[in-house]
């Protein structure tokens, strides 16, 4: 069985970017990552260093100590893609202020670079291995990188994306047929494949998107 990595590394696992899984700390850490399989250092310059499949999913487990019997808040700086009416959604200022702004457009670059390096031939068109792990945020930052609006706390003015049964796929609400039909050129502009479908009980129109493969 495979030694789990050291509190140091461990460190350095956690603080990888959360779309790219870029990593930052001593050569010694990145290279011990790397003869580990955790990590891998790109072939072109500046030759930084990322995670693995298999760091990702040793950044993303569930620590092995026991739980607080209060959960923590998110950590401050970390990204995460508006998916449309949360309860703790941001006011309209913050969703449409510049400094949301560069953050979206630089996590929309960030997940770009990671198809172009995880890809065989450099391509970014199609969603990458972490788009198909992480389908409800990959949707909704795909969304809101072209500039649709979110949907507030009450669930109303714009788009929301939610988990659904089927595997590889989210579903897509948004506020009136033709914001629905802009969702569906934008995702599949994006690498996603959406087509529209009828809720059966309230006939309200909805797209189901999965990531493309081909």
């Amino acid at each position: 069985m495979t030694r789990p990595p050291t509190a140091a590394q461990r460190r350095v696992i956690d603080a990888a970017d959360p779309v790219t899984g870029r990593l930052r700390g001593t050569d010694a850490q990145l290279a011990a990552l790397v003869a580990r399989g955790l990590a891998f250092r790109h072939p072109r310059p500046p030759h930084d260093h990322f995670l693995t499949p298999a760091g990702h999913r040793i950044r993303e487990a569930a620590p092995e100590a026991p739980a607080p019997a209060v959960a923590p808040p998110p950590a401050p700086g970390v990204f995460t893609a508006r998916i449309g009416g949360e309860e703790d959604a941001p006011d309209d200022a913050q969703v449409a202020g510049p400094s949301r702004a560069r953050e979206v457009h630089s996590a929309w670059q960030g997940l770009l670079e990671l198809r172009r390096m995880t890809d065989p031939h450099g391509a970014t068109e199609r969603p990458c291995a972490w788009e198909r792990t992480h389908l409800v945020q990959a949707a909704a930052l795909a969304l809101e990188a072209a500039g649709h609006r979110p949907a507030g706390r009450d669930g109303a003015g714009g788009y929301r994306v939610r988990a659904t049964p089927q595997p590889e796929a989210v579903a897509v609400h948004a506020p009136d047929t033709e914001e629905l039909r802009a969702c569906a050129a934008t995702l599949e502009k994006a690498g996603w494949q959406a087509g529209e479908h009828t809720q059966p009980r309230t006939r309200a129109r909805y797209l189901l998107a999965s990531p493309r493969r081909a």
